[in-house]
């Protein structure tokens, strides 16, 4: 199991949680009031869950030459879409950003 904060605009907006290849979920935290972090995921007190990578967080990660570039540095697999996400989580489009959590520290 791996997990990371999602932020928006520097707030703490969740946590997405990757359980296996096939089982994702996105929780927003209790009494967060801030945007959504995307229009298609609105702020709500149930999980998102979800049985391939979220759409909306696939939709962050990069493409073409620089997806290949981020895989070959990082030495990523191409199917770790969570690990990309991780890798590329501060540096992304918009105003998401992702960081992970050490499921040790909770």
């Amino acid at each position: 199991m791996r997990k990371a904060r999602i932020r928006t605009h520097n707030t703490k907006a969740g946590i997405l949680t990757e359980y296996s290849k096939t089982h994702y979920v996105f929780q927003y935290d209790i009494g967060y009031e801030g945007p959504p972090i995307s229009l298609t995921m609105p702020v709500r007190d149930n999980p998102y869950e979800f049985d391939s990578f979220p759409p909306f967080f696939d939709g962050l990660l990069p493409e073409g030459i620089q997806l290949e570039g981020l895989l070959k540095y990082n030495k990523i697999d191409k199917s770790d879409y969570f690990k990309q996400l991780l890798a590329t989580g501060q540096d992304l489009v918009g105003a998401v950003t992702v960081e992970e959590i050490d499921t040790f520290d909770e």
